[in-house]
């Protein structure tokens, strides 16, 4: 390995990389993909893999290409569960398809809490032997391909030592999410200078005292949602005074069940059924159940809206809560909807503790906020749950062969790779249903198509939208979909777009993209493989 800057290496089309895949990231998703590599260890690569130092040299000569690496910036894995730790952070898709389709998450909670995320990605490293593979506190900076050499040169930075230097991959996986972990999204507001309490993001949730505290928490997305129940949480290690959600604009919310024991009660001493024949039919179940939600909100937006508003109305009665507050003016999954475990935000609501306001902001006062309607909330904290700031690829500069690559101005090709890009998959979960389903989806074709150059002996593989019959429009659209939220309009130059097209569309539909996916040829039209 050698130090210095990237876009000045020339490595030789006679060098061996130093490794055949490169994972950036160890959440969920490079994890996830990790393991699938592992599982087809010996299709795909041809002798054991072993831990390589990153310090050690080699004679171009004596060179063995290692199997994988996982670069992973922070300190530990689990990415998103890694770095968020505010009060009730948890998932909002259930347990059943949030775990990997190869390790079953077998727990009843419906919603799994964030500690509990983290240590199932943990484990399953470990159980799948990927854990020697990572190299924590590496941060890639930059990714350049070089079509000569016919590989990746990555210059990557050593955040403990200050080291940079740069390796070599024949493939690379952007497994990083789509937004910037070291900042959240944070708009400034008039006033805040004077402010004399705490203003806290929930990104950069640490060691915060809340206890007996009035508090103001801006937002109405899902993080506001299971903040306001954590921080009244009697039962918690702190409780505050008061919690205000201030929100601009209303979300929808429904309650589900915090528990699921259907898993045990299938696989139990008189059901016919194993646990993971059960756990099959369960997990079934529930992808049927996000598909024809989402279908149904596609197709009846207003009678969706209705029975949302009767499930609030049902929850608030006798609250004295305006339904109003959770009755937006969009249709259901235009944004996402929230779902709360066995109702404890309206639980929240019914007590003396906890307050919703539609309202929006003037000005912050030295005691708390002034709202353009005239009132004024006290508070001695306020939490700025304002969402995501949206970044790709980890925030690494993008080349090949030398030349910037604008990764928003250019089309997803299955919501997997990118038009132009040779060697290159990135990560993206669904908006709409558990991340995890289309990211097990995505990982399993990334290992065909790698099986696949193996077999015909490719080298490259990249898509292009145009063939000698047709070409594919740019579409404003994301690989995100048709989701409104407020991130990913701000967002809209950073994300890659949609084309006009199967295969270029994102239809957010696992049941189709599993058959697009898993079983369809690997090779088509768009596909360009060189050896």
């Amino acid at each position: 390995m050698t130090k210095g800057r990237l876009a000045r290496s020339k490595p030789q089309s006679n060098t061996p990389a130093d490794y055949e895949v490169l994972i950036i990231g160890a959440g969920i998703s490079g994890i996830g993909m990790a393991c699938r590599l592992q599982q087809s260890h010996h299709k795909l690569f041809n002798r054991k893999s072993t831990v390589k130092k990153m310090s050690k040299r080699r004679k171009n000569q004596n060179k063995v290409t290692e199997p994988f690496i996982i670069l992973e910036k922070r300190a530990d894995l689990g990415g998103t569960w890694d770095l968020f730790t505010y009060p009730g952070i948890r998932s909002d898709s259930d347990a059943l398809t949030f775990g990997y389709s190869f390790r079953p998450w077998l727990d009843h909670k419906m919603l799994a809490k964030g500690d509990d995320i983290k240590s199932y990605i943990a484990d399953t490293a470990r159980e799948f032997g990927v854990e020697e593979q990572i190299r924590y506190q590496h941060d890639v900076q930059q990714i350049s391909w070089s079509s000569v050499a016919k590989q990746w040169t990555v210059m990557v930075k050593n955040n403990a030592s200050g080291e940079v230097y740069t390796i070599t991959a024949n493939f690379i996986i952007g497994a990083t999410g789509y937004y910037d972990y070291d900042a959240g999204y944070r708009p400034h507001f008039e006033g805040e200078e004077q402010f004399q309490g705490d203003i806290v993001h929930p990104q950069h949730w640490h060691d915060v005292d809340y206890n007996d505290k009035n508090i103001v928490v801006i937002g109405s997305g899902a993080t506001a949602m299971t903040l306001v129940p954590a921080l009244v949480d009697p039962d918690g290690q702190q409780c505050a005074r008061h919690v205000t959600m201030l929100q601009r604009s209303p979300t929808y919310v429904a309650s589900v069940p915090g528990d699921d024991y259907a898993l045990d009660w299938l696989s139990g001493k008189f059901s016919p059924l194993s646990k993971p024949q059960a756990y099959t039919l369960l997990r079934t179940r529930n992808v049927l159940m996000q598909q024809g939600l989402y279908q149904f909100a596609t197709h009846a937006p207003k009678v969706l809206k209705a029975v949302l508003k009767h499930g609030v109305k049902k929850e608030l009665k006798g609250s004295g809560v305006d339904v109003a507050h959770f009755m937006p003016t969009y249709n259901p999954w235009d944004e996402r909807l929230c779902a709360v475990p066995d109702s404890d935000l309206f639980t929240a609501l019914h007590s003396t503790r906890a307050t919703v306001v539609t309202d929006q902001i003037s000005h912050f006062t030295k005691t708390g906020i002034a709202l353009k309607s005239g009132h004024h909330i006290e508070a001695d904290m306020i939490v700025t749950a304002t969402g995501l700031k949206l970044q790709m690829l980890g925030g690494a500069a993008l080349y090949v062969d030398g030349q910037p690559i604008d990764v928003g101005a250019r089309m997803t090709y299955k919501a997997v790779m990118l038009e132009g890009v040779p060697n290159m998959a990135i990560m993206f979960g669904y908006t709409n249903a558990s991340w995890t389903l289309k990211i097990d989806l995505a990982c399993q074709y990334v290992v065909r198509m790698l099986k696949h150059m193996k077999k015909h002996r490719y080298s490259v593989v990249f898509p292009q939208a145009i063939t000698e019959q047709e070409q594919v429009q740019i579409q404003p659209d994301t690989v995100l979909g048709a989701l409104s939220a407020g991130y990913v309009h701000r967002a809209q130059d950073e994300l890659p777009k949609q084309g006009d097209r199967y295969p270029w569309q994102v239809t957010n539909n696992y049941l189709s993209d599993r058959i697009m996916l898993k079983y369809r040829k690997v090779e088509d039209d768009w596909l360009r493989f060189t050896r």
